[in-house]
């Protein structure tokens, strides 16, 4: 099978032992409920259960799982790695500054180690120190990547630093599009990758969120450019992750994972356009949705070579 640049095939994913909304994130995540109403042991075990059925849904389907697990109780986000590693193709992997201090230590060579194992890795970009600069762009939450167009769509906030933005940019061959996004109380955005999914022939995102009227429609016209089916989203329907959504590549043809929350608030007319291109395969991750994530931030996609 011949590999798609915008939907991986493989993806990693981790397996948390123990699991709570991040306290340190909360201040700038609307997408995170201030309490949790329920016992830590409860939340605990319903989310390791989910993470362990999406990642079954996902190889029954023909998707390559790495499931990585973590025992540890210092990492409550670690179930989200798409925010601190990123692979390119022709080898490249990116490793990333985190914003919050407890989340710079979900990075694992571990993880780094099996990629160089298993895949045809060229070359490590390390931005993460950056960090002691207080510069900061968490992976692909930060930026959504057109791997096609080659250009990096990417909301400004804490998490999204134009100077890392364009070292990235520069390095990996990616045109930057940074833009204003906020909700309607006007909170920004925290990660692009809640407002917006790109997939090989279409996109889905809240561009009513986006503040600048001229780069709002600059960012649809390259899109219709491109050739893509335009799906937009309502602030609502983005509260309840229908941005958060990956295009991936299966055997028997694309596949978009999204939360069941996503899946029930998307409307008839926004399924049958996505189902024009994509097989949806909503997954139950409703334990995992209150660390305010969801299914695209929990699946870091491979786009390397195998050996």
């Amino acid at each position: 099978m011949a590999m798609n640049p915008q939907a991986p095939a493989s993806v990693v994913m981790i397996r948390p032992h123990t699991f709570c909304p991040n306290p340190q994130t909360l201040s700038d995540n609307k997408f995170q409920p201030s309490e949790v109403h329920l016992p830590a042991s409860e939340v605990t075990q319903v989310a390791f259960s989910q993470v362990t059925q999406v990642a079954k849904t996902l190889q029954d389907h023909g998707i390559d799982v790495h499931l990585f697990e973590d025992t540890g109780t210092e990492t409550p986000d670690s179930v989200f790695p798409n925010n601190w590693f990123s692979t390119h193709t022709g080898g490249q992997v990116a490793i990333y500054p985190m914003y919050t201090e407890n989340r710079r230590k979900e990075r694992r060579t571990d993880i780094i180690e099996m990629l160089k194992r298993v895949y045809r890795v060229q070359d490590v970009v390390d931005y993460s120190g950056l960090e002691y600069d207080n510069l900061f762009l968490e992976g692909t939450g930060a930026m959504v990547l057109d791997h096609l167009e080659r250009v990096a769509y990417a909301a400004q906030s804490n998490r999204t630093d134009s100077i890392a933005l364009e070292r990235f940019c520069s390095h990996f061959n990616f045109e930057p599009m940074v833009f204003k996004a906020a909700d309607s109380s006007g909170t920004p955005i925290y990660h692009t990758n809640v407002l917006m999914c790109i997939g090989t022939d279409f996109v889905m995102a809240g561009f009513d969120m986006m503040q600048d009227l001229p780069r709002r429609q600059e960012i649809i016209h390259r899109f219709e450019n491109s050739g893509r089916q335009i799906v937009a989203l309502t602030e609502q329907q983005i509260n309840l992750f229908c941005g958060n959504a990956l295009e991936l590549q299966s055997k028997k043809g694309r596949l978009l994972a999204l939360s069941q929350t996503a899946f029930k608030a998307l409307d008839k007319a926004q399924i049958r356009q996505l189902e024009q291109h994509v097989t949806l395969l909503p997954l139950d991750v409703s334990m995992l949705e209150l660390a305010g994530g969801s299914v695209r931030c929990m699946l870091a996609g491979i786009h390397l070579s195998k050996r």
